[in-house]
């Protein structure tokens, strides 16, 4: 059974981290395969929605697996079989695959079934909508095995929540559970853990009512705006809005409105 699953499930894309025996831990074969996916899908436009979780009721993910990832990570042994050969030839995939320095836009919802620790934290991280298990905590561990959180989250946290809750979580390592972190602010909705993936699954379909590029191009002023000044963030505002002006689906929104139907996007693009 490979270690990440893609399910397409209408207009969303359903991503299933695979292993379960070990907590969803990010083996190479993981992280390969999701480093494509994202670049897969930035392409695909059938996908108007993503929607990731783990597989099982324990764990999103434990993050890397210290028997694998961590010791190619740290070059501290030599790769065996085709995965941690792919992995060691391109460590960059990591990052890659926690959607650090991504530059696609589609709405991305993390369905947390189970506890999100270390790079798991990380991917959660990078997520735009969150669902939790009430039955879930959080914790970023890296600083207690000697690391660092450097899958993004040492960027994002101080930018999603208070400074001082990113201090808590990023230099204490201990985990919070779900209501802490829904108090935080770092995830929008609690609920039974059998309820995770049909509640992340109903935001994902309510998402895809909006118009496929409206929703990528507002994601993208937020987060490249994100620390500008205000001028700066404008001119990006602007230009993200009149590219938006330029497609179908901004003519048809509005005739829809004023015929009283439903719209219909196509999400068709300039080039």
């Amino acid at each position: 059974m490979s270690d990440l699953i893609v399910e397409r499930r209408g207009e969303v894309a359903l991503v299933t981290l695979n292993r379960p025996e070990k907590r969803n831990a990010f083996s190479p074969e993981m992280v390969v395969k999701l480093a494509a996916f994202w670049d897969e899908v930035a392409q695909d436009d059938d996908v108007r929605a993503i929607v990731i979780t783990g597989a099982g009721d324990k764990a999103f993910s434990a993050g890397g697996d210290m028997g694998s990832l961590i010791p190619l990570m740290m070059r501290t042994r030599a790769p065996v079989g085709p995965w941690e050969e792919k992995f060691s030839a391109d460590r960059k995939a990591l990052g890659r695959a926690l959607l650090r320095g991504a530059r696609f836009f589609k709405p991305v919802i993390a369905a947390i079934n189970g506890h999100a620790h270390a790079g798991g934290a990380e991917l959660v991280l990078a997520t735009d909508l969150r669902v939790m298990s009430s039955q879930a905590n959080l914790a970023v561990t890296e600083v207690r095995r000697g690391l660092i959180a450097s899958g993004g989250s040492l960027v994002r946290m101080p930018r999603q929540v208070p400074w001082a809750h990113a201090m808590e979580l990023l230099m204490l390592g201990e985990p919070v559970s779900a209501e802490r972190a829904q108090t935080m602010g770092l995830v929008n909705w609690v609920v039974p853990p059998e309820q995770v993936l049909d509640k992340a699954m109903e935001l994902a379909r309510q998402v895809s009512l909006g118009a496929p590029v409206a929703l990528e191009k507002t994601k993208e002023v937020m987060v490249r705006t994100s620390g500008l000044p205000l001028e700066e963030a404008f001119a990006i505002e602007t230009q993200c809005t009149k590219e938006n002006a330029a497609m179908d689906d901004a003519k048809e929104g509005p005739r829809a409105f004023m015929e009283k139907r439903a719209p219909v996007f196509r999400g068709r693009r300039t080039h």
